[in-house]
């Protein structure tokens, strides 16, 4: 009989509960135990845990998991509350969050690039003020972050007609679009974007890297969409930076601080658009089944699939 499994989230109850019951349905052969429900002496027993932003408490009360599996493809927040002896942890790769993801970044591309927000202040002040169409081969959309997210996304503008320029921390090749790395790769693709997409993970490196210096090397009029997370950007640069006339417009679907409180200027200004972190939601029932198919895999073969790097945060 295998040990059971332990499902650690910081989810409220009901939400939890459903979690479980599809894990439970992609895994009958596993016994798989909320972590509050584990008695001590199963807490002990438990090989592998489950995760969705745990309490690291709660993950150091399971003191033989030998890996953690998360059920977030984002994992800097686990990583960094968990810290560096953590045992191996596999984030959630699911191409229908790639998709979903892809399908959310054509949707805003096409959102400024079509002058959505622009229409939206015309009606607002009830003003009959048609705009010059803008094909989608005359408008470069930058994209920072090139894994399997980025990928995704940047087929479906390429196949969308629109220029696609890609960057990434490492040298990447992604068939006909045009790839950089490096500083001199960022600065490339800063200057030549008319819309930035952010897609990248965040981490030490990347933290404050959208800031007043780099808005001042992009395109003037240039648009900025955000789905990767809030921490990356600077608001107050951004701000600045849109007042200016600098930057168009920015999409934002992350904050530092989730939900974005009532109180933040990203709310009421004309130039921004504020998203509730919609742009790439977990498929619960293929999450469950990738974590399915990777648990399985293990008991069989007792290999990992591939684990975060600790020290690099994704």
């Amino acid at each position: 009989m295998p040990k059971p499994l332990a499902l650690v989230t910081r989810m409220d109850a009901a939400t939890e509960a459903v979690w479980k019951e599809t894990l439970t349905e992609a895994l009958p052969e596993e016994t798989i135990l909320a972590f509050h429900e584990m008695s001590e002496n199963q807490r002990r027993e438990a090989e592998l845990a489950i995760v969705a932003n745990p309490d690291p408490a709660d993950v150091a009360e399971l003191l033989n998991i030998q890996w953690i599996h998360s059920l977030w493809a984002g994992v800097e927040r686990l990583v960094a509350e968990l810290g560096p002896g953590v045992v191996p942890i596999v984030r959630l790769v699911d191409p229908e969050l790639a998709r979903v993801m892809a399908e959310a970044v054509l949707a805003w591309t096409f959102y400024l690039q079509r002058d959505m927000p622009a229409y939206r202040t015309a009606q607002e002040k009830a003003q009959w003020a048609p705009r010059d169409y803008r094909h989608p081969r005359d408008v470069t959309v930058g994209l920072l972050g090139l894994g399997e997210l980025g990928k995704a996304a940047a087929d479906r503008l390429k196949a969308a007609g629109f220029n696609v320029i890609g960057w990434s921390r490492s040298p990447k090749t992604l068939g006909m679009i045009e790839t950089l790395s490096g500083e001199s790769g960022f600065e490339h693709v800063l200057a030549a974007s008319d819309i930035l997409v952010c897609l990248m993970p965040l981490t030490e490196d990347t933290r404050g890297m959208l800031n007043s210096r780099r808005f001042a090397r992009m395109k003037p009029g240039a648009a900025i969409i955000n789905f990767a997370r809030g921490p990356i950007v600077v608001d107050a640069d951004l701000i600045a930076a849109l007042d200016a006339g600098q930057l168009s417009h920015a999409v934002l679907d992350v904050f530092a601080e989730e939900p974005l409180p009532a109180s933040s200027a990203l709310w009421a200004h004309p130039s921004i658009t504020v998203l509730p972190h919609i742009s790439g939601p977990t498929d619960r029932f293929t999450a469950a089944g990738i974590v399915a198919a990777n648990i399985r895999n293990w008991r069989q073969t007792g290999n990992l699939p591939k684990t975060v790097d600790i020290k690099a945060g994704y």
